[in-house]
């Protein structure tokens, strides 16, 4: 294991030798600088210490000068301050530049002083080893989303969305991302957040369906001490984190409709107060919201503010579930299988061909997060049968229309939400789709049971889609979301089914 280096600055050649034999005795790499220029040139030349012992009082350049310097060169870098004797000014200075540690030089016969700098070296490398952790993470992090996303230059049905997302990155409008269930949602909004100037600041996620909603408007905007029973200390909120970053509001459709009109008033005017207080708080944020509720359905029942809607719905990305983008999966699971093998130190392993394909022919209802966590498991069981045997006996092996269960047993439920009146925005249909009467024909007497039953299925088929096209008035690709289906195979059900426009 390497020897944390520490860099001596200090013009007192016998001191700087006494520190170099006090720091070799410790187990400590040691290097010594006469003057905080040549300390700091080494530092730009790409060879900096883990820690610098800095004396305050030299000639020429002054230790806060040097400290200066050095945190204008390497902010991370961990400095301690040493000096002949206590300055409070002196002090109050160098904490407020960012010094690790402020330390007399040790000179008592009993030895006090050693075990003051002794322990302050300590404090400033795990400092340092916590910065390391704390970079590589987010390194580690940058080049996940980094990985997920560049797959999606090879999904067709994706590649839309990541134009979207070039586009957006750098304004700051209100994106609203709408899908099911893992199929990726908080993915697009950190890649949003990544590609845009605010990268480097605070990208902050609430999930508005974690907390109920009293809870919810403290985790938001904060309290102050006393605001309500239980309210011990003062609270920072979530778009106070957040301020000059993103904040992300997960699963907004849950947010109760007295706290909607808060936040629209936080979209409208950048500004809040805290619980218990009247003091107003301007804040500069992004925000991005996601849900997999229809919104729209929603506004019809009063649960969602419709002028809060707009105001989310600048610009709005729908994501795909993963049944609809199986070109991905073999990606995914690659990539999953690398992440968790590193993350867990277990062998990756090649899929065989019978999981392979069970996985292009699987449903996903858990979408994305299904599909990690079953990578999960073969990676630390190191058994894929366990996820082949799950896979076989959940009864969904093979893709099936979302819709399809309409036409099975009795009280099958009816997808398909009443939406609000929108303007058609496809082209009409060709004139191979004209209305025709054999799905509505009962069956001949002598039918065989088979026949009867895609008589019934396909009469099943035709009721559900011909209700939801007319609800959505007739737009068939909200039509299409509204079944769980794409597009296109809402319009070959629409010519296989003979249905036309009334």
């Amino acid at each position: 294991m390497k020897k944390p280096y520490v860099a001596i600055v200090d013009d007192d050649s016998a001191f700087a030798n006494y520190l170099r034999t006090f720091l070799s005795l410790r187990g400590y790499d040691t290097r010594s600088y006469s003057r905080g220029d040549e300390m700091i040139a080494s530092v730009k030349q790409g060879d900096p210490p883990d820690i610098v012992l800095l004396d305050v009082m030299m000639p020429g350049m002054n230790g806060i000068e040097t400290l200066r310097a050095l945190k204008a060169a390497k902010p991370d870098l961990q400095a301690i301050m040493l000096s002949g004797r206590e300055h409070a000014s002196t002090i109050v200075e160098a904490v407020r530049l960012g010094a690790a540690d402020y330390v007399v030089k040790p000179d008592d016969p009993e030895g006090l002083g050693e075990i003051a700098l002794d322990a302050a070296i300590k404090s400033a490398i795990e400092k340092t080893r916590l910065v390391s952790e704390i970079t590589e993470l987010r390194r580690q992090l940058s080049d996940d989303q980094d990985r997920a996303f560049l797959f999606w230059g090879d999904s067709p049905e994706m590649k839309t969305i990541a134009t979207v997302i070039e586009q957006v990155s750098d304004s700051d409008v209100t994106v609203l991302i709408r899908g099911e269930s893992g199929v990726g949602k908080e993915l697009v909004a950190r890649a949003i957040h990544q590609r845009s100037p605010r990268r480097d600041r605070p990208f902050v996620k609430v999930n508005c369906a974690a907390l109920p909603g009293e809870l919810l408007e403290s985790e938001l905007f904060g309290h102050e001490k006393g605001a309500f029973t239980g309210a011990a200390t003062t609270r920072v909120g979530k778009f106070e984190q957040a301020d000059t970053g993103t904040i992300f509001l997960d699963e907004i459709g849950e947010m109760k409709a007295a706290l909607q009109a808060k936040l629209l008033h936080v979209l409208q005017d950048a500004q809040f107060t805290k619980l218990g207080s009247n003091k107003p708080i301007n804040v500069d944020v992004r925000v991005v919201a996601a849900t997999n509720r229809d919104l729209e359905a929603m506004l019809q029942r009063g649960e969602f503010r419709e002028d809060l809607y707009y105001r989310l719905k600048v610009i709005e990305v729908t994501v795909p579930p993963l049944r609809e983008r199986r070109g991905e999966i073999a990606h995914l699971t690659g990539f999953f299988m690398d992440r968790y093998a590193r993350r867990y130190n277990r062998q990756a392993r090649q899929l065989s061909d019978e999981l392979t394909g069970l996985f292009q022919s699987y449903e996903w209802p858990g979408n994305i997060r299904e599909l990690e966590n079953m990578i999960k498991r073969i990676v630390i069981l190191q058994d894929e049968q366990l996820v082949v045997r799950e896979m076989t006996r959940s009864g969904r092996p093979v893709a099936m229309p979302a819709y399809a269960a309409a036409g099975v047993g009795v009280g099958a439920p009816m997808r398909g939400p009443i939406a609000p009146p929108v303007a058609n925005t496809d082209d009409d249909l060709d004139d191979d789709e004209a209305a025709s009467d054999e799905a509505d024909a009962p069956p001949a007497p002598g039918s065989r049971l088979a026949d009867v039953a895609k008589a019934a299925a396909l009469k099943a088929e035709r009721a559900i889609i011909e209700d939801t096209l007319n609800s959505v008035h007739w737009n068939r690709r909200r039509a299409a979301e509204q079944l769980g289906v794409s597009y296109k195979t809402l319009l070959n059900k629409i010519k296989e089914c003979g249905i036309s426009r009334k």
